[in-house]
């Protein structure tokens, strides 16, 4: 599954030559961080821009300010999924290149993509198009997506045997979307965060040990009965991996970073707290470390169970599908921690007075701090577009009372 996302701008980057547009078990996988760590993860690219990293700033981006629970004068709103099919420019540009791994890993096509729905509708965030599965290959996992089956991983990994195919991360392997990072902050300056992303363990594991998509999952729920060691070995080389990308994102000039446990939420909440959770606080905590102020996203499809276990990974903001109450949500979580949602993506195909009853009744329902507007999930294949520009008018055009220094859920916030 691919979390592929957003945008194209004529620019002057061919000036700088950047050339857009022209347990034991784990322990012996090896895979330990050096004492270098941190350096390891700074190639001369990624410090040529000197993007400032772990502190807060009055210029930062708006969604960066709602996301740290900052109070701002409006919601700042994006989409998941927010470049792809339902865009006619990217529906042409497919044609010209119709693999998805070659447009999800050339940096040219990747930094044209995100920056599409920029041009065309100016989001408060601007994520990268990718993939979740893309750093497979950098620790050992190749994989191929096909036009029917969509991903597919011919060496799943189900025995210790297998484990051993695992090594650390290859950051190299990765360069394409260091270098399309940079680009987009670089294009987008303040304006925009500019967003990155990566798929949590046990999502990703869903994939390693299935082969593949699956709608049931029996096969790794299954490990978690009768081979845990494996398991637990796996989510843990997994985790630092992860973690890795995500600084090797943030250094490349990412303001925020969204993990997606799209697969979390097919788990029971008591499974979920054993088997997920325990590797997203890992990376979390790794990741924190290092950019104490940069804010993390988490988002679980499916997640009206685990919202309060969601809440203990200490991550800044939680994503809500739009199966959840935005006023239920908010009073579960309090407003001690950011969110982020949640208009059920058919509401882009309803009138546009509809689509904008429900955006303010979101809004309202979110409260005046702390909350990022955006889909419940991803934009829908065949979403009209006119629907999408209007959606990020009205974001716009909405003004809370900043007056108000507390609010009661459901209440309106906003100035007329």
């Amino acid at each position: 599954m691919g979390f592929s996302t957003l945008t194209s701008v004529c620019c002057s980057y061919c000036s700088l030559g950047l050339g857009w547009k022209s347990s034991s078990l784990f322990l012996s996988l090896n895979f330990l961080p050096s004492k270098n760590f941190n350096a390891d993860l700074l190639s001369s690219k990624s410090q040529k821009f000197n993007f400032p990293r772990a502190c807060a700033s009055p210029s930062d981006p708006l969604l960066v300010k709602a996301a740290r629970g900052d109070r701002v004068n409006r919601p700042p709103a994006w989409m998941m999924r927010q470049a792809g099919r339902y865009m006619a420019v990217y529906r042409k540009l497919a044609v010209k290149h119709p693999s998805f791994r070659e447009r999800s890993e050339t940096t040219d096509l990747i930094v044209e993509i995100s920056l599409q729905p920029w041009e065309a509708f100016r989001p408060d965030g601007v994520i990268i198009f990718s993939d979740i599965l893309t750093p497979l290959p950098a620790f050992g996992v190749p994989f191929d997506i096909e036009e029917v089956r969509g991903p597919v991983i011919q060496s799943p990994i189900r025995s210790e045997e297998d484990l051993k195919t695992l090594h650390p991360i290859d950051l190299e392997k990765l360069h394409f979307v260091g270098e399309s990072l940079r680009i987009l902050r670089k294009e987008v300056g303040e304006r925009a965060a500019v967003l990155g992303f990566v798929g949590a363990p046990w999502t990703i594991a869903t994939y390693i040990v299935e082969g593949g998509t699956t709608r049931t999952y029996t096969t790794i729920k299954s490990m978690c009965h009768t081979a845990p060691h494996l398991l637990r070995a796996l989510l843990s080389h997994l985790a630092k991996a992860i973690a890795e990308y995500i600084i090797f994102q943030v250094d490349a000039g990412a303001h925020c970073i969204q993990i997606f446990d799209s697969w979390g939420g097919q788990l029971p909440p008591d499974m979920w707290e054993r088997w997920s959770k325990p590797y997203i606080d890992e990376m979390v905590s790794v990741v924190k470390k290092k950019f104490p102020q940069m804010p993390i996203v988490l988002y679980i499809n499916g997640n009206g169970g685990l919202l309060e276990r969601m809440k203990g990974t200490g991550v800044d903001v939680i994503g809500l599908d739009w199966t959840v109450d935005m006023a239920d949500g908010r009073k579960r979580l309090g407003s001690d921690i950011s969110i982020q949602g949640n208009v059920d993506p058919a509401y882009l195909f309803s009138p546009l007075p509809a689509l904008e009853d429900e955006i303010k009744r979101v809004v309202e329902c979110a409260g005046p701090k702390g909350h990022i507007l955006n889909l419940g999930h991803g934009v829908l294949v065949g979403t009209p577009e006119e629907a999408v520009a209007h959606f990020f008018n009205v974001a716009r055009s909405l003004k809370f009372d900043t007056q108000v220094d507390s609010y009661v859920v459901g209440a309106s916030n906003l100035v007329a």
